[in-house]
């Protein structure tokens, strides 16, 4: 099932689950989880819901692996909402959220421009004294980022040395394509200088980043030393940087 799951064919997939049915095997929440899986990842959400559906009437309970799954295919695909409903389900039912489940949920929140809801719900996983980590808050950069709130994501960004937290190549490189995007590549440049002070090698994506930000804002004299400065140090500069 898993196998065929990955190939994207979902239908010999549910055959062989329908098999397992019909021939009395028993069917636990991984059987489910696997099916539910592929459902998600291949974006064929009506039939995941009623796969869901289907555990309770089998006496199969879902678990966090279940739920996560599942709002994580809500929120890819834009259904926010209904990830929220999901969410407050699973509380209900007695199934204690992960770091996971709320990590899938703040993201979807900040793909889908509900940043307010994010900084609550951050707020909520700091008060469930929850293991987050920098992964976690940069979500929440990122999102900020993304709809032009950079004061704010820098402020973000600055709080996590006080969290104990270190900062690492992609946090730099998140709020470094945010200063880009609105235009302060000085403290995108300044803070590319930090970073490789600090010991955090810039990789690939962090030079492309900046230097993109840097011909968007037509410095291109700019660009071209930060390209030179990474081939110089072995790494490859996109292709398309050098039909600019």
């Amino acid at each position: 099932m898993d196998g065929y799951c990955l190939l994207g064919e979902m239908g010999q997939a549910k055959k062989d689950f329908e098999l397992l049915l019909s021939k009395g095997s028993v069917i636990d929440v991984r059987s489910y989880n696997i099916l539910i899986n592929g459902y998600c990842k291949h974006k064929i959400i009506d039939d995941t819901l009623m796969l869901f559906l289907e555990m309770s009437h089998r006496g199969v309970f879902p678990d966090t692996v279940t739920y996560n799954t599942l709002m994580d295919g809500f929120c890819k695909m834009g259904r926010i909402q209904d990830a929220q409903t999901l969410f407050s389900q699973m509380q209900a039912c007695g199934q204690l959220p992960d770091v996971q489940t709320y990590s899938i949920l703040l993201d979807g929140l900040c793909a889908n421009q509900q940043l307010p809801k994010s900084v609550e719900l951050l707020s909520e996983m700091e008060g469930k004294k929850l293991n987050l980590d920098v992964v976690t808050y940069s979500i929440l950069i990122k999102g900020l980022c993304k709809d032009g709130k950079v004061e704010y994501a820098w402020e973000v960004f600055r709080s996590l040395s006080s969290k104990g937290f270190q900062h690492n190549a992609r946090t730099y490189t998140i709020m470094i394509s945010g200063f880009c995007n609105v235009g302060l590549t000085s403290e995108a440049e300044n803070l590319l200088r930090e970073m490789k002070e600090k010991g955090c090698s810039p990789n690939g994506c962090t030079y492309n980043t900046i230097i993109r930000g840097f011909i968007k804002n037509s410095e291109t004299s700019r660009a071209m030393r930060l390209i030179q400065e990474m081939v110089e140090g072995g790494l490859s500069a996109d292709a398309s940087l050098c039909c600019h």
